[in-house]
């Protein structure tokens, strides 16, 4: 399993516009993921319901969690995304 801990980096975590250039980002990516805090149990990162639930703030640790084939790229991506506090989907994504 290929994971990621990382930062919220939006300073008001992930809610509503975060959130939901997040769970973009996260079913762009093709590939099956989680997220939950650091000490949370994880949801499905694709669902915007399920990230919003966990409540994640500015500055607190979350968890990206995959087994899929080609994680590890998509991984990168999605925590580059989370710590930097994006406004907007990069190319990459």
């Amino acid at each position: 399993m290929a994971e990621r801990r990382v930062n919220v980096g939006w300073n008001e975590g992930l809610h509503a516009r975060p959130a939901s250039i997040f769970v973009r980002a996260a079913t762009a990516a093709g590939v099956p993921m989680t997220i939950a805090k650091a000490d949370g149990n994880p949801v499905n990162a694709a669902s915007m319901l399920a990230v919003l639930g966990l409540g994640a703030q500015g500055g607190e640790e979350i968890v990206l969690a995959s087994d899929a084939e080609g994680a590890e790229a998509a991984l990168d991506r999605l925590a580059k995304l989370v710590a930097e506090g994006l406004e907007e989907l990069p190319e990459t994504v």
